[in-house]
């Protein structure tokens, strides 16, 4: 497809149209089924490597960081080279797992005895199915013996994880599972022992089974291992104790069985960083080795979105045609990527979503190509969608959060910890009546706290804003400067930085010059110039930045007038520029742009939002 005449002069060739342009969908599940995550879309980031690896077995991540599409992945036909199971628990099982309990042993035991007993059973099923098929005999006796338990017991059949759940559920508190098939002639237990000492019991004769089948096959040196996938634990999550125990009980299990099984198996949990960053447990410290969580990079998400863009369009796209032609080279003078995935979460999801919005708003209008002015109106729709979203999101574990938004709404994106009180001080004895079980949380520092973790702020820290995720650390005491993130500033008005008094002034103003420069250096990095002009560009910049913490050290905190004299200095390098042949720039246009948001800010009004906006 040609279309000349684009608008800001592009012409989109052999690219395919925005009509046909897609990202897929926004769960791995639907997107597997009705969308674009197949084997050339799917990218194997490092905790995708490091999990079919089985150097990892507890993948941690938010909630649409791609922790399902991992999953999925693996336990596709081209993922893990060996056999899989593929365990999601709906609300029926998770209420039967909730109300699973034995006397005798805490509730995170006996949640963990009935789970290894349905990866006891998965096993079992597994060999009787395996052996002929991988290893080409007659079964031998230990498996002809779990062939013959299954039958006794019920489990011979492809059953729902519900049903296997509440038949185990019986037959350990009872003490009335048939281990006949085993020599067991009748159930284990004797007068006074204990409904948990006898689950014990039963469970220990069947995993030696099990362990006896997979060593009579001799499966861990002749395959690769059984795999076993727990994901969409977030579907049967609440707060309460059961829950918890849920969970614990999971991660108990499943290092029981490694160890139990040896390199006959391994385990792959998926679990939301929400749910398991609320987990408090003895044995806790047991499973940091077996952690992984999910992180991603603009430069990852960039490789997401090009890889999903070929594959809608059936074409070899390249980045600059994706990035230069269907979206436009820049949006308020900064690289389209670079304006798109610093207005999202760093997760896949949110970057799909804002690229699809981008795309349709694009093709509403009947346009070729996706213009500026379609990126600034994805912008706000996108903004309003993820706001909601967040609330949501933390709807569980902090049922609160959507009347914290309130306190950010037609204020500026830059909080000091002082006006954070202030304003939750207005409304504390609201919050207290309305939600009276999370008294603890609603404090000033637990509001920072519960903002931080869910990415709503940012903090102040060395030099730049920094969001949660990753091995960053929640802000500690002397960190007062906060930022509300770019993505939810649109749907909260939120897109000026307010100066309230001479103190905040000067902290505000000294983060504005200093992200003015530093934003303008990393563009010159990614966008340069000819040598020289280049150069004498880079030497002007320097000069203002060293200008700046010059009068820093000296003890003064660059003022108002400082600001419209580093704002003028912008505007002229951008008139040289122009008169260089470099109008349409981003270099030049990124310069005008910094010096208009300096100069409305050392007037005292609300700037626009670039004067520190961490994602440049």
């Amino acid at each position: 497809m040609t279309v000349a005449g684009a608008p800001g002069g592009r012409v989109v060739q052999e690219v395919g149209s925005v009509r046909e342009l897609f990202f897929g969908r926004d769960d791995a599940e639907t997107d597997l089924t009705d969308g674009l995550l197949s084997g050339t879309v799917f990218r194997p980031n490092y905790a995708y490597r490091e999990v079919l690896s089985g150097r990892k077995s507890l993948i941690i991540g938010r909630k649409g960081s791609g922790k399902s599409a991992i999953c999925r992945r693996l336990a596709a036909p081209d993922g893990h080279p060996g056999a899989c199971v593929l365990i999601t628990p709906d609300d029926a099982a998770g209420d039967e797992i909730r109300r699973f309990e034995l006397q005798g042993i805490t509730a995170d035991t006996a949640k963990s005895l009935i789970w290894r007993y349905v990866l006891a059973v998965h096993a079992a099923r597994h060999l009787t199915l395996h052996a002929r098929a991988a290893h080409g005999r007659r079964p031998p006796s230990a498996v002809r013996a779990l062939r013959a338990f299954l039958r006794a017991n019920g489990e011979s059949d492809d059953a729902r994880l519900y049903d296997r759940l509440r038949r185990g559920a019986r037959g350990l508190q009872s003490a009335n599972l048939s281990l006949k098939a085993f020599g067991v002639e009748a159930a284990l237990g004797v007068n006074g022992t204990s409904e948990g000492a006898r689950a014990s019991r039963q469970l220990e004769v069947l995993e030696d089974a099990v362990a006896d089948a997979f060593t009579a096959l001799g499966c861990a040196d002749a395959h690769p291992p059984l795999l076993y996938l727990v994901d969409q634990l977030e579907q049967v999550w609440t707060v309460d104790a059961d829950s918890h125990a849920l969970v614990t009980g999971l991660l108990l299990a499943a290092k029981h069985v490694t160890d139990r099984y040896g390199r006959a198996v391994r385990t792959a949990l998926f679990i939301r960083a929400d749910i398991y960053d609320t987990l408090n447990f003895s044995d806790g410290d047991k499973f940091h080795s077996d952690e992984i969580r999910i992180t991603w990079t603009h430069d990852g998400l960039r490789d997401v979105a090009l890889a999903r863009a070929r594959a809608s369009l059936g074409a070899e796209l390249t980045a600059d045609q994706l990035w230069g032609r269907l979206f436009p080279p820049s949006v308020r003078g900064e690289p389209t990527a670079e304006y798109l995935f610093g207005r999202a979460l760093p997760r896949p999801r949110d970057a799909i979503q804002f690229l699809n919005a981008c795309r349709s708003v694009a093709d509403e209008r009947g346009g070729p190509v996706i213009t500026e002015e379609d990126v600034l109106a994805a912008t706000e729709r996108f903004s309003r969608w993820k706001l909601q979203d967040l609330a949501k999101e933390y709807l569980v574990n902090h049922p609160f959060l959507r009347a914290l938004f309130a306190m950010f709404e037609n204020n500026g994106y830059f909080v000091t910890r002082e006006m954070i009180e202030t304003r939750f001080e207005v409304r504390r004895e609201a919050l207290h009546q309305d939600f009276p079980a999370y008294t603890g949380s609603l404090t000033p520092q637990g509001v920072i706290d519960v903002l931080y973790e869910a990415g709503f702020l940012g903090v102040w820290r060395g030099g730049d804003v920094v969001y949660s995720g990753g091995s960053q650390a929640p802000p500690g005491p002397g960190e007062d400067e906060f930022h509300v993130h770019p993505c939810f500033r649109p749907a909260l008005n939120s897109l000026g930085a307010e100066r309230v008094v001479a103190v905040q002034q000067g902290v505000l103003l000294r983060s504005d010059a200093d992200g003015a420069c530093e934003r303008l250096r990393r563009l010159l990095d990614r966008a340069p110039l000819p040598a020289t002009t280049h150069v004498e560009t880079l030497r002007e910049i320097l000069s203002i930045e060293t200008e700046a913490l010059r009068r820093r050290t000296q003890g003064r905190a660059p003022a108002s007038a400082q600001l419209l004299v580093i704002a003028q200095r912008f505007e002229t390098l951008a008139v040289d520029l122009a008169g260089s042949g470099h109008a349409g720039h981003p270099v030049t246009l990124r310069l005008r742009d910094e010096a208009r948001a300096l100069t409305r800010t050392s007037g005292g009004a609300i700037g626009s939002g670039q004067g520190s906006n961490s994602g440049g």
